[in-house]
């Protein structure tokens, strides 16, 4: 059996991350061959992201890159708001915002593709994070914007909600003021115009039978029904909510007041939209005694 020295473990664990026991482990098993034990780990490490790729994934956090005229924003995914703190963890997240800022990928599957600082593909570098840490990981959604001749603004809320902004006008504060309110206030989309028609008509319906039981005359119906109307719209769409910073006036006099128009907007929101499990720990007891 060849020398596993304590150097040639040390180099394995910083070309792997993984620990000591583990990768003179590896060694042993390849005779000291350094490149065959990168190998037998990364594919067990594959092995491990396959396994585990079932689990539901809906803590993690939203990262966000940018530079000079783009913006790009990712939510990766994983089971426990514990591994949210690992530092590995962290820095893949950051690592991907960086890479989908640098790429500026068509898609997620593109940027599952593309190459890392490292040389390895973002999906690599997942599996072998996942092989590393014990947990599901992935890499949800991504978006970036890029106007080089525009404002573009961002807001980290924490780690669990964040916001891509551009502006055609205005300044790099007001982008940033802007994004702050998309964050805290959720709106829908930015105007009244870009509503879903279908929203829309549901609204409408709604509001129809509830004006009905007034007893009012079919006119009087049309512009209760319309007023409502109004005032949903006020609630949903950007530029008619009362600005976070100033409830007295909305976002569209803001930006009316700087010359400023708000081009579109991204609003990430950590597991919106993931189905979690909800754990019954008594249970879980049980079917374990049981097993047992």
């Amino acid at each position: 059996m060849a020398d596993i020295t304590a150097a040639l473990v040390k180099e394995l664990r910083e070309r792997t991350g993984s620990g000591l026991m583990e990768c003179k482990k590896a060694l042993q098993e390849t005779g000291g061959d350094i490149e065959a034990a990168v190998e037998s780990m990364r594919k067990a490490g594959q092995a491990k992201a396959d396994k585990k790729a079932s689990r539901v994934a809906a803590e993690g956090l939203v990262a966000i890159g940018q530079a000079a005229g783009a913006a790009a924003m990712v939510e990766i995914n994983c089971e426990t708001d514990f591994v949210t703190k690992n530092d590995d963890f962290r820095a893949f997240a950051a690592a991907v915002a960086e890479t989908a800022l640098a790429v500026g990928p068509a898609d997620l599957d593109a940027l599952l593709a593309a190459p890392m600082a490292n040389g390895q593909s973002v999906e690599q570098n997942r599996r072998d994070c996942i092989a590393k840490i014990g947990e599901n990981i992935n890499v949800r959604r991504c978006v970036r914007f890029s106007n080089p001749k525009g404002v573009l603004g961002s807001y980290l809320h924490g780690t669990r909600i964040g916001v891509l902004v551009e502006l055609a006008g205005g300044d790099a504060g007001l982008a940033k003021d802007i994004a702050m309110h998309v964050a805290a206030s959720r709106p829908l989309c930015v105007s009244a115009d870009q509503v879903p028609a279908e929203v829309v008509a549901k609204e409408k319906e709604i509001y129809a039978a509830q004006a009905a039981t007034s007893g009012k005359p079919a006119s009087i119906v049309e512009k209760m029904v319309e007023g409502r109307l109004r005032k949903y719209f006020d609630e949903i769409t950007l530029l008619g909510q009362a600005f976070v910073k100033d409830p007295d006036q909305t976002v569209e006099k803001l930006l009316a007041a700087r010359d400023a128009r708000v081009v579109r907007f991204e609003r990430f929101e950590l597991g919106e939209g993931i189905e979690k499990k909800a754990d019954n720990f008594a249970a879980e007891v049980m079917a374990q005694v049981r097993g047992g």
